[in-house]
């Protein structure tokens, strides 16, 4: 039951529902990137994933990263792969040409990623942060840095890292105590701990590159005063950097990468950006890891579903309500196990719709033919990417964890494989954001500063996208309007009581998905191509995952009217 990724779901959603192939043969940069070559790119993709990588899952978990003598040690196999990956210029998919990649849609790389996770989720930490690493650099470091770093994190050649989180701080940045002096020549010494550093230390490359969030001496408090440094594992000369791996931590899952404890004892790095813009700097590589991150979450569900699939189509129990004989049944065909693959098959198809489109919309928002275009786009990845973030990450470990019930108690033993994927699916509820501060992100930074104006022209482009005229479309229709005219009322019962949108964001989150879950599977059903497997899965979207929509607008709605009606100070 090793995963292995199945090309036709990708190119049709591309195809038949995105029109991919036409509508980014309209941008300069990939006037020849056609459908055959995207399709080319996809197979030697799944090809790569399904031999090279997928057979390292189970040595990942069970063998795990091994800190020896302040060196960590991948597990076996793990080095010889990622030699692998970065031969065949997988790092530079989406790097322009003019940096040294490849210059191919991001929406092809966002694919290669989900891929990745589904089948190795550990080894696709290591590789997972350089597309961030590469926008941060390429966007705030001075030329001398990106002569000297970019071209090696560009092609994979130097592994990055993110170094964010502190033991006092958690989530909340603005508490950073990491030092960085400036010296005579530029450079900076930064001192400090970071913890939850994914990748921190290694050996699938020479060097590691530190993107380490510090403080100057004279910088204020608060995350205002951040700044960001870049500090190698290596020096220009060979040295080793006075950059130390404490310890690596032992974790519920994601066994194949090391989450290491480092340790900055006066380093040597340089400035990435403004003196106290740090935040600005790190935020474009957070932004990247976030819809990774939700990518990640679809391929661990899919690589659930395919477990659960299989197993259903083998294992025979009882038989099943109307089936003929006296023989047992295969699994699949009992009600409430086709209800759980049905409706994570669901999830999958109508998240990937929504996660392709906004890949799409990256390069829309970069290489639109208009100002009007290109601001739309990003409008678009703006407000969709911490949706996808946290409800596609919720429905991996949910998802996942239905899909291990499918095999009763052999999903609880080691030998299947599901229950690593339940583990491993946790940790993306929490990184790269938490799904509370995602949901926070989406309402009260995106949606409430403009009243939700954003939001609704989002909301109307999808509504034109939908024919009125069917049944389902005009049922869509009908609950984007009604999520528009929630997000005004909620808008304005915020004025008043602005720790009401902190107590409904998971709520109003979720509604958003659920609606944009509606288009998508309104498009998908009546795309040429679309199978029974399709309209299986729409019709469980309908009666089984859809209904949760009334539920979270009738929270949100009386949680309004029920603020409106009680005094301020009452709220506190």
């Amino acid at each position: 039951m090793t995963y292995r990724p199945r090309t036709e779901d990708a190119r049709f959603l591309l195809e038949a529902v995105l029109d991919a192939p036409r509508q980014l043969a309209a941008l300069p940069p990939f006037a020849d990137v056609d459908a055959e070559l995207q399709g080319q790119v996809l197979d030697q993709a799944a090809t790569f994933v399904a031999d090279i990588v997928a057979p390292l899952q189970r040595t990942g978990d069970e063998v795990g990263c091994r800190l020896e003598g302040g060196a960590v040690r991948t597990p076996p196999g793990f080095p010889a792969a990622y030699r692998a990956f970065v031969a065949g210029g997988w790092p530079g998919l989406a790097v322009p040409v003019e940096d040294g990649g490849q210059g191919l849609p991001a929406v092809l790389e966002a694919v290669l990623y989900e891929w990745l996770a589904a089948a190795n989720h550990g080894f696709t930490m290591a590789p997972g942060l350089l597309h961030g690493a590469f926008e941060c650099l390429r966007h705030h470091g001075s030329e001398a840095l990106k002569q000297r770093y970019l071209p090696k994190i560009a092609n994979g050649e130097w592994l990055a890292t993110m170094c964010l989180t502190e033991a006092h701080a958690g989530s909340d940045l603005g508490q950073v105590r990491t030092r960085a002096e400036l010296q005579a020549d530029g450079s900076v010494r930064v001192a400090g701990t970071k913890i939850f550093i994914s990748g921190g230390e290694h050996d699938l490359s020479d060097n590691i590159v530190h993107l380490v969030l510090c403080r100057l001496p004279d910088a204020p408090a608060g995350p205002k005063g951040l700044s960001l440094a870049l500090v190698p594992k290596q020096l220009d000369d060979g040295a080793h950097n006075a950059v130390h791996c404490e310890r690596i931590e032992e974790k519920m899952g994601l066994h194949g990468s090391p989450t290491c404890v480092m340790r900055f004892d006066g380093a040597t790095g340089w400035l990435v950006g403004e003196p106290g813009r740090g935040l600005a700097a790190m935020f474009v590589m957070m932004n990247a890891a976030r819809l990774h991150v939700a990518l990640q979450g679809i391929g661990l569900l899919d690589a659930a579903w395919q477990k659960a699939d299989a197993y259903a189509r083998e294992r025979r129990q009882m038989r099943a309500p109307g089936a003929a004989g006296v023989e047992p049944s295969l699994i699949v065909d009992h009600p409430a196990i086709a209800r759980v693959l049905d409706t994570q098959r669901a999830w999958i198809d109508g998240a990937r719709l929504i996660a392709y489109r906004t890949a799409m919309q990256l390069d829309v928002a970069r290489h639109g033919a208009d100002a009007a275009t290109r601001a739309a786009a990003q409008q678009w990845c703006n407000l969709v990417t911490p949706v996808l973030k946290a409800a596609c990450t919720q429905q991996a470990f949910d998802g996942a964890s239905a899909c291990l019930q499918v095999f009763g108690g052999h999903g609880y033993v080691r030998e299947w494989g599901i229950e690593q994927i339940v583990r491993d699916a946790r940790v993306t509820m929490i990184y790269e954001g938490t799904n509370e501060i995602q949901a926070i992100d989406l309402l009260v930074r995106k949606v409430l500063p403009d009243a939700g104006a954003g939001l609704a022209a989002t909301l109307l482009t999808l509504r034109d996208e939908l024919d009125a005229s069917r049944e389902a479309d005009a049922d869509v229709q009908r609950r984007l309007a009604q999520l528009r005219y929630l997000s005004t009322q909620l808008a304005m019962a915020a004025q008043a009581h602005p720790r009401l949108a902190y107590e409904v964001a998971d709520d109003y989150l979720r509604l958003v998905m659920l609606a944009m879950l509606a288009w998508a599977w309104a498009r998908i059903e009546q795309a040429p191509g679309a199978d029974d497997g399709h309209a299986r899965a729409a019709a469980a979207f309908r009666r089984w995952v859809l209904p949760e929509f009334e539920m979270r607008a009738g929270i949100v709605k009386r949680a309004c009217e029920e603020t409106i009606a009680r005094p301020a100070e009452a709220m506190r």
